[in-house]
């Protein structure tokens, strides 16, 4: 049965849900509070588990002309001159990362929705919800049989509440040196015990600068210093960067300034019943982890895929049981992953790094582990949302 469906927000789950749901008749549209929807954040890595996604949205073919594909994530620790992460994605194209620019990932997808048919009116902030409307800028707006909340962690409609986290980031965007000492198919990274970390995403090109190969480098530090961080003369935090990892130098052009950084601070939490009568909550919305397993943007795209192909099966309470309870362990086993291995990367701890160099990174380069972390940052230990895929194949 065809819906009449209200996205409120156009990030990169929206914008998949969207183009999903009206590429299979429904009426959808999407609300978003920019006066131009537009993408907030860096660089990303979509993984194949995502890519899957974006082949099913219409929006695969625009991100693999911009993005770059990604066969390595590596770490070392400056300290114990120790290599403490080394994991290598399959040896196949369809088994590999892509970095990309989230700008350019959101450009197609909301190409791909529009192309589907789905409507997209701006300047309109969803701030709550009666019965089968939602309020928007001030005006109601329905009736929907059906309200898809991607309003991220910010969410207005979303009974989450999250735990912070003590780590955060700070994230700039920069052209592809010329003459770049970290091969361009590599998440390269370093740590300073697990207090610190630099680091270097390849993300391709955009679309208006089809020539110009970019990268995300991004600085961790605990949350409540990033304003002290800002605070200080930004000629401080290169010279600390630049001994910290003299390679990373190269990635700082000059001009570079804090105005060029964006923060990022995030949170743990996850919503036992991601639904209600008539309203769903997908991606940030519904749950949120430490970015460490790079896995956010690939959460949301998952759950806008999973919402479709309950969508197909059943309608009303029941398609929105068997989203939940299709995304339920992939999303926990996950959450649970990530909360284990972020504290050996990002805390205080000065037992956790020595534990994660003397341990678990050896660990981690014997058979069958190897297997077993390429299958982990492909997306796919454990099916991402099995029961419907057996159900519609």
């Amino acid at each position: 049965m065809k819906q009449t469906i209200a996205i409120a927000g156009a990030g990169i789950g929206g914008l998949a849900a969207a183009s999903l749901l009206a590429r299979d008749g429904h009426h959808v549209t999407v609300f978003d509070q920019f006066e131009a929807p537009r993408p907030v954040g860096s660089g990303l890595v979509i993984q194949p588990v995502g890519m899957d996604v974006l082949r099913a949205a219409g929006a695969a073919d625009e991100a693999l002309a911009r993005g770059t594909p990604i066969q390595t994530m590596f770490g070392d620790e400056v300290a114990q001159n120790r290599v403490v992460l080394s994991v290598s994605y399959g040896k196949t194209p369809d088994r590999q990362g892509l970095g990309i620019h989230r700008a350019a990932l959101f450009g197609g997808l909301h190409d791909a929705a529009n192309a589907a048919g789905a409507t997209i009116v701006p300047s309109s902030p969803v701030t709550g919800r009666a019965h089968q409307h939602l309020h928007v800028a001030g005006r109601p707006e329905g009736p929907f049989d059906l309200t898809i909340d991607a309003l991220g962690a910010g969410s207005a409609l979303s009974p989450l509440r999250s735990r912070p986290l003590p780590y955060g980031a700070v994230w700039a965007t920069v052209p592809w040196p010329a003459e770049a000492p970290f091969a361009e198919d590599h998440l390269t990274q370093r740590y300073r015990r697990a207090d610190r970390m630099l680091g270097v995403l390849p993300v391709g090109t955009m679309r208006d600068a089809p020539d110009t190969r970019l990268a995300a480098i991004f600085y961790s530090l605990k949350a409540d210093g990033i304003d002290a961080h800002y605070a200080r003369p930004f000629a401080d935090w290169r010279a600390e960067a630049e001994a910290l990892w003299p390679e990373f130098a190269t990635y700082l052009p000059e001009g570079l300034d804090h105005g060029d950084f964006t923060r990022a601070t995030y949170t743990h939490g996850t919503l036992k019943r991601p639904y209600d009568d008539g309203l769903v909550h997908i991606g940030d919305a519904a749950h949120r982890a430490s970015p460490q397993l790079g896995q956010g943007a690939n959460m949301a795209l998952l759950d806008a895929r999973a919402l479709q192909l309950a969508l197909r099966q059943a309608t009303g309470e029941e398609a929105l049981r068997r989203y939940a309870m299709a995304r339920r362990w992939h999303v926990w086993i996950y959450q649970a992953m990530s909360a284990s291995f972020t504290p050996q990367y990002q805390s205080d701890s000065t037992v956790l790094p020595v534990l994660r160099d003397r341990a678990l990174a050896p660990l981690s380069r014997t058979w069958p582990v190897p297997a077993i972390l390429t299958r982990l940052v492909c997306g796919d230990l454990v099916p991402p949302m099995a029961s419907l895929e057996t159900r519609n194949s």
